[in-house]
């Protein structure tokens, strides 16, 4: 079991770019990553759903062929399936991501 405070959680190296911590259960993934300034993700997806929370910076994200800038305190849903990505602009981003633990078979 993990109990995390957001405003002293300290982030690993994830991705250039991207510093995360996360936990993983049996069937969730809970990760709280920070994006620079200026990064992109085009697109992908993934046969689970997922969603977070904003908690610092300004984030565009697209799902589907819906675009919205996120701010502090908003939340999103991404459907399993559905392509998405985002993309951060002047500061950097912190979010609280969950989705569905990928199953081995």
């Amino acid at each position: 079991m993990a109990f995390w405070d957001l405003a002293s959680l300290e982030l690993e190296d994830f991705r250039p770019g991207i510093m995360s911590k996360a936990e993983l259960g049996e069937t969730l993934i809970m990760a709280c990553m920070e994006i620079e300034a200026g990064l992109e993700d085009t697109g992908h997806m993934h046969p689970f759903d997922q969603c977070g929370i904003v908690l610092k910076g300004e984030i565009e994200m697209f799902i589907g062929e819906d675009h919205q800038m996120f701010h502090p305190n908003q939340v999103y849903f991404i459907p399993a399936g559905q392509s998405h990505g985002w993309k951060t602009f002047e500061e950097a981003v912190r979010i609280l991501d969950i989705s569905l633990k990928p199953q081995l078979k």
